[in-house]
């Protein structure tokens, strides 16, 4: 990152209440982290010419933000001058811990140990029955196995897909559940802060943090689902509801196949990683026209959301061999012909390189925003 790039607002301070000087504090910490995070190193004097605050308040929340494992010291910075050369500092990856759990997955879900930037020290999976379904025991008894591998754990991270609210999932046609707490009997059994994200949302942070996101950008995720996330000026927009990206639920054809939802033609039963699958073992001399019509399909619920938020930047996460140059081209034809304007640039839909570890790299984030806030 660019010394000049401004704080991530993701990690920044939201309000501060003069009246309450520990708010003064917790802001100013996640804004220095916000300088710093994910690859910035800057002396005290660069953090508070970038931040404003004086010298005192640096070296009094740095002090304490070293003695708290979330930044460390490095090299000197560069000086042209012939003054005092000041020690750089960045973010801290050998004391401090995360637990990150991924529910996105068919068949097994998997976790991970990982350092404040998402980076995987140890990971763990647990497969899953015949009928692929997820309980609590089974998320507690992954997390006990990572606990087990390590320490200084900040909080446990968990990335599902529906509608999560206050750690608790609403609803979650992809899981077959309707409020659920994840969130009480994890942090009675652990003793450590619990953070519960939908899994879009984890996968979006991850492209902003470690991939190619910008800090406007539509994320896009197919897995037992369809989500999306959006990310507007660094802040994600969740809505009224928490509901904010439940794409897979608006009704494309309600002619359609019926959904678990309760509508007839989803977008998730017309183009979801399992519906596409099953068609194209169907039908497979018509592989590439399959694709086209689902790239077809996403790019008709985008387009307005892409009109009225002005978002240049689509990223899609999916199986290769779903989210390919087929899907990705009929998407990016269909959304040409229907946003181009004069006024507008040109939206470009484009394929997320990261890994199958996004969800936990991603939820990394979401636990350690939730620390900062703290």
């Amino acid at each position: 990152m660019n010394p000049s790039t401004p704080p991530v607002a993701f990690l920044a301070p939201g309000h501060t209440s003069k009246a309450d000087p520990s708010d003064v504090r917790r802001n100013n910490r996640a804004l220095i982290f916000g300088l710093l995070f994910p690859a910035t190193e800057l002396s005290r004097a660069q953090i508070g010419r970038r931040t404003g605050l004086s010298r005192v308040a640096v070296s009094d929340v740095v002090g304490s933000m070293l003695d708290e494992g979330l930044i460390r010291e490095g090299g000197l910075a560069h000086n042209p001058g012939k003054g005092k050369r000041g020690t750089l500092l960045g973010i801290d990856t050998q004391r401090l811990h995360i637990v990150s759990i991924d529910l996105s997955q068919s068949r097994f879900i998997q976790g991970a140990v990982t350092d404040l930037l998402g980076t995987i020290l140890y990971r763990s999976e647990l497969a899953l029955g015949a009928e692929d379904t997820i309980a609590i025991d089974d998320i507690e008894q992954l997390a006990a196995q990572l606990m087990d591998h390590t320490d200084h754990v900040i909080g446990i991270g968990v990335a599902a897909p529906g509608v999560i609210v206050d750690g608790m999932v609403r609803r979650s046609t992809a899981l077959g559940w309707h409020d659920v707490d994840l969130r009480t009997p994890l942090e009675q059994r652990f003793a450590v802060p619990v953070s519960v994200d939908n899994d879009s949302t984890s996968g979006m942070l991850a492209e902003r943090f470690f991939g190619q996101g910008g800090p406007n950008l539509m994320f896009v995720w197919f897995r037992r689902g369809i989500g999306t996330s959006a990310l507007i000026n660094d802040v994600p927009v969740v809505g009224e509801n928490h509901a904010g990206g439940e794409i897979g639920h608006i009704s494309i054809d309600p002619e359609g196949p019926p959904c678990p939802c309760g509508k007839h033609g989803c977008l998730e039963r017309l183009i979801s990683t399992p519906v596409l699958e099953a068609r194209m073992r169907e039908h497979p001399e018509s592989r590439q026209t399959i694709l086209e019509q689902a790239g077809v399909h996403l790019a008709n619920a985008l387009a307005m959301p892409v009109g009225l938020l002005d978002i240049t930047d689509i990223c899609v996460y999916g199986p290769p061999d779903i989210v390919n140059s087929d899907f990705i081209n009929a998407a990016q034809r269909y959304l040409d012909q229907t946003t181009a304007s004069s006024f507008h640039a040109q939206t470009r839909i484009r394929r997320c390189e990261i890994g199958n570890d996004i969800a936990i790299r991603g939820e990394s984030t979401a636990v350690l925003r939730d620390y900062l806030a703290r």
